[in-house]
């Protein structure tokens, strides 16, 4: 309705301008006399009349005063043309013609039309009356989903309990302000969703809105800033001043590092723009005015950065941690998407869930599409745990690359660096149980030797870190033992083995000659986001200290490793001939090798137990150079476990 009145107002305004200037135009020029017929008459038996223009009915003309005059006169009068040439008036007539009348209101009316029209559309414009206007810079850019729109609820995210449980109170308050104002309580101003990038975070705030049924508002860091000084505070307030209209509701920022970093950090100094729009955001979050019902929902996977006047009480008074989920918030969330999908009625979530250690949400739904893509190119009519098994290799090491030339020494080279992963692996107690070791190039990586954790893991002891760089030396010295030549194919191992050693040292005190301490203080610029340097906070002489400790812990590994193989070098030929046969061979292929080989040692080569699957498969994958990386993974940020898979070329 208030369109309506608005779009009827302007309507009338250039109404009444229409009238206005057509009365301005049609009026008689000034100084111009109106003569009656007989007035006329006189003036000509006078001899007063200098010229006349005779215009249809109309006269007009001038006195011999040069004054203008103007009459209308009977066309049937006959005696008037005598009478003007007596009387020696200058007479001149305008040609006759029949006009269209419409073509001529048009013709005289186009211009001014014109005119109007213009200015229309350029105050539209100015005004912001459509998307994009020359003066909308300053109006906000988030998007509205109204109540009942796309609704998401907290059965549709799962794998986050404990984050769900936090946000229980603002749907409350939601729902019922008066239930909490009444017993003088404040509900929180701002929520903080902090966590790995596909955790769920914004499908979370979704969910909130959703349970609540309140409007919500969704609107990107980087949507404040523009090149304009002041656009982005514009936005802000504009921003706040929809979500009180709109209140309660719920005003959902993602990514809000973009304009919530650090102010006065980083190279170069801040950006002037960008700081406006932040002090601006920390006025209205706890400015002057109360913004009751209206919540800010913000998402970051970089809560570092953020200015710490942002995140103090009265603005972001809390923050709720979305993590990776763990196996069963793995299996609860396939659980979903099994159900928006066309599933195997046998389909196993609980083996898939824990064969994806370190999966996020996002990653978990594009592996269930992954899966539908495959079937659908079969023609399969139902998602299997086979594809299901297929598209979690492919992305957790690549799709496979059979097309692919490699010569049998290259071939029998990367057999026999694999079988040396696996059989270490297998050998050394207190490591991850086998789970499938493949020459079949994959995505960068000629050939991959898998690990998969039994549990979840946040912490890791000394021992498991030492027989992770071993295992990553097992295909190295494999290589040495069997051709008496090293390659290329080693180098990635290398570079990570060595800086799971550097950590041991420097980060986590493992060092008997260097102590408890650790060495080395990061240092990121904030703008970056990034570690670009380390701030050495040591003496030459302890930096040769932790050069040779990083080069002790990396000999005695070797060392070690290279008497495992040598003792087992039958095992190591028969797993190498396997791959070079079958080209994949999973952990019961080696648990059958060792047994024929060396019965006596079968069983008791190591102190872990085996996971359990249908297909006698372990559950988690890691590529060949996973070891390390699950070994060295922060607690905080597990995602970070998976990486790319190392390169044996």
């Amino acid at each position: 309705m208030n369109t309506f009145y608005k779009n009827l107002s302007m309507w009338l305004v250039i109404g009444l301008t229409m009238i206005l200037l057509f009365n301005l135009f049609n009026k008689p020029q000034g100084n111009v006399s109106s003569l009656s017929y007989t007035e006329f008459v006189s003036r000509i038996e006078n001899k007063s009349i200098n010229r006349v223009r005779i215009d249809g009915d109309t006269i007009s003309g001038t006195l011999q005063d040069g004054k203008p005059f103007r009459t209308v006169y009977p066309p049937n009068d006959d005696q008037l043309i005598p009478m003007l040439r007596d009387a020696g008036v200058d007479i001149s007539v305008k040609e006759s013609q029949k006009e269209n009348w419409i073509m001529t209101i048009f013709v005289s009316w186009f211009p001014m039309l014109l005119l109007i029209g213009v200015w229309i559309f350029f105050m539209r414009q100015m005004q912001g009356g459509g998307k994009g206007g020359a003066l909308s810079f300053g109006k906000t850019r988030a998007r509205l989903m109204e109540q009942g729109t796309n609704k998401v609820t907290f059965a549709d995210v799962a794998g986050i309990d404990e984050a769900k449980e936090e946000l229980e109170e603002i749907i409350d308050f939601l729902r019922d302000p008066h239930k909490f104002t009444a017993l003088g309580g404040r509900i929180p101003k701002g929520v903080l969703l902090a966590g790995p990038p596909g955790t769920g975070k914004t499908l979370l705030a979704r969910a909130i809105a959703g349970e609540a049924d309140v409007p919500f508002f969704s609107i990107s860091g980087s949507d404040f800033v523009e090149m304009f000084v002041g656009v982005g505070a514009s936005r802000v307030r504009d921003l706040f001043i929809q979500g009180k209209k709109h209140a309660p509701c719920i005003i959902f920022i993602d990514e809000i590092d973009a304009v919530g970093r650090h102010r006065g950090a980083g190279l170069g100094g801040g950006h002037d723009e960008r700081e406006q729009t932040l002090n601006q955001l920390l006025v209205e979050m706890d400015g002057f005015e109360s913004n009751e019902g209206v919540i800010i929902v913000a998402a970051t996977n970089r809560p570092d950065v953020l200015d710490p006047a942002l995140l103090r009480p009265g603005r972001f008074d809390r923050q709720v941690v979305v993590p990776i989920p763990d196996v069963g918030g793995r299996q609860k969330i396939l659980e979903i998407y099994g159900k928006k999908t066309k599933m195997a009625a046998n389909v196993d979530y609980e083996i898939l869930a824990r064969g994806t250690p370190g999966f996020s949400g996002a990653d978990l739904e594009n592996l269930v599409n992954e899966a539908a893509l495959m079937a659908a190119r079969q023609g399969a009519k139902e998602i299997t745990l086979e594809l299901l098994e297929k598209a979690k290799d492919k992305i957790m090491m690549g799709a496979e690359r059979r097309s692919m030339i490699i010569t049998e020494k290259e071939k029998e080279v990367t057999a026999y660096h694999e079988a040396g992963h696996a059989l270490v692996a297998y050998l050394l107690p207190n490591t991850d149980p086998i789970h499938k070791v493949t020459i079949i190039p994959r995505g960068r990586a000629l050939g991959l030797t898998m690990q998969l954790p039994m549990e979840e893991k946040y912490t890791h002891s000394k021992a498991f870190l030492k027989n992770s760089i071993c295992i990553l030396f097992g295909g190295r010295i494999a290589e040495r033992i069997v051709f008496n030549e090293i390659t290329t194919g080693a180098g990635n191992d290398l570079e990570r083995a060595t800086e799971l050693a550097r950590k041991m040292v420097c980060e986590w005190g493992m060092s008997d000659e260097l102590g408890p301490l650790t060495y080395g203080k990061k240092e990121e610029q904030i703008f970056l986001g990034r570690e670009i340097a380390k701030h050495r906070d040591f003496s030459e002489e302890t930096a040769r200290q932790i050069d040779m400790a990083v080069k002790d812990i990396i000999i005695e590994a070797s060392d070690k490793v290279t008497g495992l193989l040598d003792s087992h070098r039958d095992v190591l030929d028969r797993m190498a001939s396997e791959l070079l046969e079958k080209e994949t061979i999973v952990l019961e292929d080696i648990k059958r090798i060792l047994a024929e080989l060396r019965p006596e040692e079968h069983g008791t080569a190591t102190d872990r137990q085996e996971p359990k699957t249908e297909q006698g498969q372990d559950a988690p994958v890691d590529d060949e150079e996973m070891p390390t990386e699950a070994a060295a993974i922060d607690p905080q940020n597990p995602s970070e476990n998976r990486q790319e898979p190392g390169l044996t070329p």
